[in-house]
C-alpha cells in the first residue's frame, strides 16, 4: 500500500462492512487512492468520514451516497440463543472474530470487538441474529473512535491470518498425493453436502425443541 493510500485508510473506520463496493477499508483505501472509488461510499464513517478523506485527497466533500446506504447509529449484533444451531457459518463472516463458538454449540457476540458490519446477518440460516443501536443519537465518527478503528483493524488482520492459515492446511496435498494436484469439483460439491448435512440436522434438532406450535416468539 502506498503513503498515499495508507492516509486514506487510517482515515476510515475499519468497520470492514464493505457496503463501499470493496471487499475491505484497504481495498477502499487503494481504490481512492488509485482514483478509481469516490470518497462517498462510506456509510460508517458518515459525512464526517467524508470530510475527513476531502482534506486528504483534495477532492470535494458530497453527500454520502443512497447506493452505498445510509449514516446512522452504530449497531451490535446480537444472537438469540434459543434458535442459534451452531452452524458455525457467522464465525467466518465476522471479519473481527467477534464471534465466538463451536461447531453445534451455541455462539455469542463479544460485544466491545463487534463493528456492526451485519456480514454475520445474511450467512445466518436461521435469522437468529438481529441488530441493536449501540450508540443512540451518535453515527458516523461521534459513534467510533480511532481507538476502536485501530482494534478492529489489528482483528481483521489476525482474523485474514487465520483464514488463510486454514485454507492452505486445507489445499495442501497429502504425502503420498502430486505436491501440485488440486482439489477435485467432485470434492468441493462432497464438502458442500457435508456442510449442508451438519446445517439440517442442527436444524432438524432444533425443530425438535421447539413447542408444538413453533412459536419463536
Amino acid at each position: 500500500m502506498t503513503s498515499f493510500a495508507a492516509r486514506i485508510d487510517d482515515a476510515l473506520p475499519q468497520t470492514q462492512c464493505t457496503r463501499c463496493g470493496y471487499p475491505d477499508c484497504a481495498g477502499y483505501a487503494q481504490a481512492i487512492a488509485g482514483g478509481e472509488a469516490d470518497i462517498h461510499q462510506c456509510p460508517p464513517g458518515g459525512a464526517e468520514g467524508i470530510a475527513r478523506l476531502a482534506r486528504i485527497t483534495g477532492r470535494p466533500a458530497k453527500p454520502l451516497g443512497s447506493e452505498f446506504g445510509v449514516e446512522g447509529p452504530r449497531a451490535l449484533a446480537v444472537i438469540d440463543e434459543h434458535w442459534c444451531i451452531g452452524c458455525t457459518l457467522c464465525l467466518d463472516a465476522c471479519p473481527t472474530d467477534a464471534i465466538v463458538g463451536i461447531n453445534k454449540r451455541m455462539h455469542t457476540v463479544i460485544d466491545a470487538h463487534c463493528t456492526g458490519c451485519e456480514l454475520c446477518i445474511p450467512v445466518c440460516p436461521v435469522d437468529c441474529i438481529s441488530l441493536e443501536v449501540a450508540t443512540p443519537g451518535r453515527s458516523g465518527w461521534q459513534a467510533w473512535s480511532a481507538e476502536q478503528a485501530q482494534a478492529a483493524r489489528a482483528r481483521y488482520g489476525i482474523h485474514k491470518a487465520r483464514l488463510g492459515a486454514a485454507g492452505a492446511t486445507a489445499s495442501a496435498p497429502s504425502q503420498s498425493g502430486n505436491a501440485d494436484a488440486k482439489a477435485s469439483p467432485a470434492a468441493a460439491d462432497d464438502a458442500a453436502a457435508r456442510k449442508r448435512a451438519v446445517i439440517e440436522a442442527a436444524l432438524a434438532k432444533a425443530r425438535a425443541r421447539l413447542p408444538a406450535s413453533g412459536d419463536k416468539n
